[in-house]
């Protein structure tokens, strides 16, 4: 699977949460680790970057794309 990075606007447990919450919902899909200091968000996933990138949107949060890892 695929390593992807990308940066989230999270402040706070509560806006990693969030995002824990909406990538729970994608099940076995996916496979990611949420570093809250950096706010980063790593996604190891065959699922495309688009579509990974509009489910986290999906928090309200901003979200960039850093690339592969």
């Amino acid at each position: 699977m695929t390593k992807h990075e990308f940066e989230v606007s999270m402040t706070c447990e509560g806006c990693s949460g969030a995002i824990t919450r909406i990538l729970n919902k994608l099940g076995d899909e996916v496979k990611f680790e949420i570093d809250l200091p950096k706010r980063l968000v790593l996604i190891e996933s065959e699922k495309d970057v688009d579509s990974l990138t509009e489910t986290l949107k999906k928090s309200g949060l901003e979200v960039k794309y850093n690339g592969t890892k």
